[in-house]
């Protein structure tokens, strides 16, 4: 756990922000490498990314700030400081679609078309956003006796028992996310919604698995806040195949 990158002008810099800004390019250079191939503008993928990024970190603050709003209440100065992390996921993910929407009105791009392309570069994106979790101490999991185990510093909130490095093993899925929705997208050439179809019934129920051994508060039905977003966003998921494969007009054709 290193949380502070390094100092500018006496003020430090933390991980969290350095690591999510670094996911946010590694984003934006994936898409401007897909957008010739798709018969998109070069630099298509800045102006994308530009849209998402606003909004992604805004709704991911949004629900950061309402689930823990007795914390920021007490503490209003510290809703402003996402590069001390505090980012939900799923907020950042509804807000990245809102911006998708809109880009795609803005563009005349089909949307569905547009969502199956902005959709490759999130798990990208997302693999070194949970290596600044891991750096900034957040996100971890559960006590564990496993060999892979990690011990955060005394002094945090983990108390130094060892524990599951949830943030990682996010990490690492996503990476391997990320090849598959590639590989599908260019290969397959499938209709239009069903790459990102595929995320949401990939990513989903490894997120609520995944929970199962995060240190994260229960509400409803014993289930974390992740897990009760997960859900319904893999019957979407399935929806959103079985209505992709009936729509065969539409089909990406990757050059």
């Amino acid at each position: 756990m290193h949380p502070i990158a390094f100092e500018l002008l006496g003020r430090p810099i933390y991980w969290f922000g350095v690591m999510m800004a670094l996911g946010f390019l590694a984003a934006i250079a994936i898409w401007n490498w897909l957008a010739p191939r798709t018969g998109r503008p070069a630099g298509y993928g800045s102006e994308l990314g530009f849209w998402v990024m606003i909004s992604g970190v805004v709704g991911a603050r949004v629900v950061e700030v309402l689930t823990n709003w007795t914390h920021y209440r007490a503490q209003p100065w510290e809703i402003l400081r996402v590069d001390h992390g505090g980012l939900v996921f799923y907020g950042g993910f509804i807000g990245a679609c809102l911006a998708v929407i809109v880009f795609a009105r803005l563009r005349r791009d089909p949307l569905w078309t547009l969502a199956d392309f902005a959709v490759i570069g999130l798990p990208l994106g997302h693999v070194l956003g949970r290596i600044g979790c891991f750096l900034n101490g957040c996100c971890y999991g559960v006590p564990s006796n496993l060999p892979w185990a990690v011990c955060f510093p005394p002094d945090h909130e983990s108390h130094g028992v060892p524990v599951h490095p949830t943030e990682l093993y996010e990490s690492a899925f996503n990476l391997l996310l990320f090849g598959l929705l590639l590989t599908f997208f260019l290969r397959r050439r499938p209709p239009a919604g069903r790459v990102f179809a595929l995320y949401l019934l990939i990513y989903p129920p490894f997120r609520l698995l995944v929970e199962c051994i995060r240190e994260e508060p229960h509400g409803a039905f014993g289930l974390t806040v992740g897990q009760q977003t997960s859900i319904p966003l893999f019957w979407v998921g399935l929806a959103l195949w079985w209505w992709s494969g009936r729509n065969h007009g539409s089909v990406h054709r990757p050059t």
